[in-house]
């Protein structure tokens, strides 16, 4: 793990979320018994349809959690520094196509994206979304991690600045996403480990809500040796329905990845195959742990076959905010943290005495 790039750590976090959010998406909403029968190890990218519309999508074609962090890296690749709630705006009214909505957006984004039209305040949007405690923001904020490199805190100041976009400040969606943001700033420091990565969100994160939950989940399930343990071992604990999206509360999707993450060492495939195999709201799951797993760990022993295909899906797809390969989103967050960094450089050394 020294030996990985920042760089290639970047394309890793990408690759994770991108491609676990494909494969999850096929069998997002299923019980992890009913993949057992039909697959029993799911672990191939295969065609789905969402929101009832008839569109047959090609395998590995991701979906509204990566068509929002697809915004955020475009408003950090244009502004070649970290981002606020009004420049992730300017690229939503820009960018966000009008055949997207129900296709590959939520329908809470579309009446999201028609208040952003009228010109109020950025940080006021989430006001308006019904759901404070969705995971909408926690399972799409890597790259609020990503131009945050080696800065938890900084994550977390940009975390709840550009979440106000999905929901209200200081709520617990974006407390929660606050974990995404800070292990992924933290897993691509130069020396991060798989302790490190967990001790940056003891350190950072808020501790009577998010840590105590983490922290007792982390315990509970630390004698499971492989996914169909761990997944089993969460049916007690995270088991909600008859709500909207009883699956996607952003408690439940962060911690279930964490604890994948910490089982499998940060290992990028083994973290993808373990969360797609989980059962309930996957494509989330998936890509917050291999998001993670893979800022830790790189793409070294990665099915290459799968990020192709991927790719390709992307470049077919009409309705997506962006064709971009996902080594082109990777190498231009890359370019923006280093034109941050050069920036902040010259500003110090124009100060120094």
């Amino acid at each position: 793990m020294a030996n990985v790039s920042l760089k290639e750590k970047m394309y890793g976090c990408l690759v994770g979320a991108h491609v676990g959010s494909a494969m999850g998406a096929a069998v997002e909403g299923w019980s992890y018994q009913e993949i057992e029968e039909k697959y029993g190890t799911l672990e191939q990218l295969l065609p789905y349809h969402h929101y009832k519309n008839g569109w047959i999508r090609e395998p590995g074609t991701t979906e509204d959690g990566i068509e929002r962090q697809k915004l955020m890296i475009t408003a950090i690749i244009e502004k070649k520094d970290r981002v606020n709630a009004e420049d992730v705006r300017a690229i939503w009214l820009r960018d966000i196509k009008p055949i997207s909505a129900g296709m590959v957006s939520e329908p809470f984004e579309a009446t999201l994206l028609a208040m952003a039209k009228s010109g109020i305040p950025a940080r006021d949007l989430g006001k308006y979304c019904d759901y404070a405690g969705l995971n909408s923001f926690s399972r799409s904020c890597h790259p609020i991690g990503l131009i945050n490199a080696g800065d938890e805190e900084g994550a977390i100041a940009d975390v709840l600045e550009v979440g106000q976009l999905y929901q209200t400040s200081n709520s617990r969606g974006l407390k929660w996403a606050c974990v995404t943001a800070v292990a992924i700033a933290a897993a691509v420091k130069p020396n991060a480990t798989v302790d490190s990565v967990l001790g940056s969100i003891y350190d950072y994160c808020d501790k009577d809500m998010v840590v105590r939950e983490i922290d007792r989940e982390l315990k509970r399930t630390e004698s499971c040796r492989d996914f169909r343990e761990l997944r089993a071992s969460f049916d007690s604990v995270y088991s909600g329905c008859g709500i909207p999206y009883a699956f996607s509360s952003a408690n439940e999707v962060v911690t279930k990845a964490v604890c994948i993450f910490r089982m499998v060492g940060g290992d990028l495939k083994n973290a993808m195959v373990g969360a797609v195999n989980f059962g309930r709201d996957v494509d989330c799951i998936t890509a917050v742990a291999s998001g993670i797993s893979g800022a830790l760990t790189g793409t070294e022993g990665f099915p290459q076959e799968w990020i192709k295909q991927t790719d390709y899906a992307t470049s077919i797809n009409p309705y997506t905010n962006s064709q971009r390969t996902i080594r082109e989103h990777a190498d231009g967050l890359y370019t923006a943290y280093v034109a941050r960094y050069e920036k902040m450089k010259k500003i110090y050394e124009g100060m120094a005495v």
